[in-house]
């Protein structure tokens, strides 16, 4: 069976690091699946879910805010801003995230506090789909 390196790392460290059978990421021009030898690609990530097939077919998730993507035949490398285990998320606090993202969208005056509170809404929905979803009750 063929597998591929995995390694997801952001500023506070290594998240994961270990052989895959399959990577899903959500790239900008929408979610990516990945196999073994597949062709090199470069991609920037939106904030969302990425899910590791493991060699003894279990699924792993992550939650990341956004970074970089580079995929080589045999090696796969997330740069991450943020990312969290899927065990680490809390419903919660997502959940009062998106919350005052919806708000400070309603407040927004300005072009450019417009955009900043379209783009923390749409980290902030990310964020709680994904701790649904990797949770378990989506």
């Amino acid at each position: 069976m063929a597998t591929i390196n995995v390694d997801i790392v952001s500023a506070e460290g290594e998240i994961f690091s270990g052989e895959a059978r399959m990577v899903y990421a959500p790239a900008q021009m929408g979610e990516v699946g990945i196999a073994p030898r597949h062709a090199p690609l470069l991609s920037a990530l939106n904030p969302g879910e990425v899910r590791i097939e493991g060699t003894d077919g279990k699924e792993q998730g992550f939650y990341i805010t956004g970074g970089m993507l580079e995929v080589q035949p045999h090696q796969v490398t997330i740069l991450a801003d943020t990312a969290l285990r899927g065990d680490q998320l809390d419903e919660a606090a997502a959940l009062a995230a998106k919350q005052d993202a919806e708000a400070a969208l309603k407040g927004a005056s300005g072009e450019t506090d417009l955009r900043r509170a379209q783009a923390e809404l749409a980290e902030a929905e990310a964020r709680f789909r994904a701790t649904q979803k990797l949770k378990g009750k989506r």
